[in-house]
């Protein structure tokens, strides 16, 4: 009898010394967006450094399409083991439960919250030719010309569609929507006057607003951004509108919580080294880091915001 306890002693800790050693091979992420854009920066910027404290690689691998659904659908069925994670975003963690009757993965109950790497809010944005100033200087402009005002967006169902449908519907406004093909030709159209407004992040609008060509009305975030101190959050001036981005890390459901919990703890030291906060605010970001469970709460969160926004707004999706 007392071999075989020393025998199921000796397993049992050989098993639990296993469960420390995560991660004892390769870890994959899924970036669901092109290479070569702020998801990949911020991949490659957390993830050195969390790869040099656990010395196993992490490898990123590019999945695209369907606005980042294709991607994300293949670690919902991943093995939950720790060793396939994605990139999330406010699209695939948000606005997609909302504008895609068919999504292939369920954004809380398919996943494990891991850890929030970065935010960036939206900017409400206007041509110069707009006599405008502020956000309700704005919205009276647009009440005094209902339906003559355009705003552009990534294109129809995109989260920055979502945000500038629900700062119309708190200002009690109509401003008629034109989709574009991504962040490319939503700029140009805007510097060009083809719209007279849109939202967009930091890193894609500061150059043109420094220099003129965009009026930044305010920003769509539940407090000031970092890198605009002195631009009023569009709340502040009387429209509760939040909405951006974020870049968080997740994996399947289920992952073991010593995974969860070695990942959080590792990408939240990163988060507070100089040169990782450093090049995050470069690429126009704020750093975040926090729980697995405030991540959590951030999509819950986002999934109910942007579907009741896709109701009230009887907002139609091909």
């Amino acid at each position: 009898m007392k071999r075989w306890l020393g025998v199921l002693s000796a397993a049992l800790f050989a098993g639990g010394a296993l469960a420390q050693t995560y991660p004892d091979r390769p870890v994959r992420i899924i970036n669901t967006f092109p290479a070569g854009g702020s998801g990949d920066a911020v991949i490659r910027v957390v993830f050195e450094k969390v790869s040099a404290a656990l010395g196993q690689p992490f490898v990123q691998e590019t999945r695209t399409g369907a606005g980042g659904s294709i991607g994300t659908e293949v670690v919902a069925k991943a093995a939950p083991d720790g060793y396939t994670l994605v990139l999330g975003t406010a699209s695939t963690f948000g606005t997609n439960s909302a504008t895609m009757a068919k999504l292939p993965y369920d954004a809380v109950r398919d996943f494990t919250p891991v850890v929030m790497i970065a935010t960036t809010p939206y900017l409400l944005l206007v041509n110069p030719s707009v006599p405008a100033r502020t956000a309700r200087e704005f919205a009276d402009y647009a009440k005094a010309n209902p339906g003559k005002l355009n705003y552009g967006s990534f294109g129809n169902g995109s989260s920055n569609q979502l945000a500038y449908e629900l700062f119309k519907q708190v200002a009690g406004i109509e401003v008629v929507h034109v989709p574009y093909k991504g962040g490319a030709p939503l700029i140009t159209a805007l510097l060009g006057g083809e719209i007279q407004s849109s939202m967009d992040v930091y890193a894609t609008a500061n150059a043109h607003i420094r220099s003129g060509k965009f009026r930044l009305l305010g920003v769509a975030s539940a407090k000031r951004f970092s890198l605009l101190p002195d631009t009023p959050t569009l709340a502040e001036q009387g429209y509760p509108v939040e909405g951006g981005t974020f870049f968080a890390i997740l994996g399947p459901a289920k992952m073991p919580r010593n995974a969860v919990d070695t990942l959080n703890r590792e990408v939240n030291r990163a988060l507070q080294m100089p040169d990782v906060r450093q090049r995050l605010t470069a690429l126009g970001t704020e750093i975040a880091g926090g729980t697995p469970e405030e991540l959590g709460q951030v999509v819950a969160r986002e999934v109910q915001k942007w579907s009741q926004v896709v109701k009230d707004r009887n907002l139609k999706f091909e």
